[in-house]
């Protein structure tokens, strides 16, 4: 897109889909219409961001792309500069690899600068796994909270189980996290070893595919259920 006369440009945040499934099964057209309009872009991953957008835009330029990335390589000092489209006039669009750009996403860090820039910042409609599994759980809408991934240390991680358990019950609060996939077993196999017999476990792997598997039951209950979640995206809840 040229540069607008002068104006500062705007920051989008794009959503993309959550796992291999066509764009406009669960992205509304107005991310289509944004990728058709925008050149700049802040992605994760160069090869997927560009296969993703001739994906929902196959008559896209990709020449005409420039594309910053932004990952956990990247320096700190380094993503101001990001931004300098916006400062020239030009529209800059975050693409996040999977749902939805700045939750558990590194596209945080653009949008706070950019609000330091003041640079408008737009997010678009899309699917964020976290708030997915969180209306199909049962369980506590209104008070919740997102805990990204747990310690590695099985020790550390049983403790940080029961503190969430606790924290759940005290304050009727659903406690949400993450699994590096490869090991979502195991932390399902922890957290029924862990949990009081009736704390409600939520899994919801796989959210928006073909192949999406959602279940609530309490801890004792999940001991009869034979589900595989490995490398499978997934998103646990518990609620005491």
């Amino acid at each position: 897109m040229s540069a607008q006369n002068g104006k500062t440009g705007n920051l989008y945040l794009i959503p993309s889909t959550l796992g291999d499934i066509a764009p406009l099964e669960v992205l509304p057209i107005s991310i289509k219409q944004t990728i058709e309009r925008l050149d700049h872009y802040i992605v994760e991953n160069e090869k997927t961001a560009r296969h993703f957008i001739k994906k929902i835009s196959p008559r896209k330029s990709q020449p005409s792309l420039k594309l910053s990335v932004l990952n956990k390589f990247t320096e700190p000092q380094e993503i101001p500069s990001f931004l300098n489209a916006c400062l020239e006039g030009f529209d800059v669009g975050i693409l996040s690899e999977a749902g939805c750009p700045g939750i558990a996403d590194p596209g945080a860090a653009v949008v706070k600068i950019a609000h330091e820039k003041n640079i408008q910042v737009i997010p678009l409609v899309g699917p964020s796994s976290i708030l997915l599994a969180l209306m199909a759980s049962g369980m506590n809408g209104q008070n919740f909270a997102f805990n990204g991934y747990l310690p590695i240390d099985s020790a550390e991680r049983k403790k940080y189980i029961k503190n969430l358990e606790r924290k759940s019950k005290e304050d009727n609060q659903s406690q949400i996290f993450i699994e590096t996939p490869y090991r979502n077993n195991k932390m399902l196999e922890e957290l029924i070893k862990s949990l009081a017999p009736s704390t409600r476990i939520c899994v919801a792997a796989d959210i928006t595919l073909p192949t999406e598997y959602i279940k609530t039951k309490t801890a004792i209950n999940w001991k009869n259920e034979n589900v595989d979640l490995h490398k499978r995206p997934a998103i646990f809840i518990i609620h005491a």
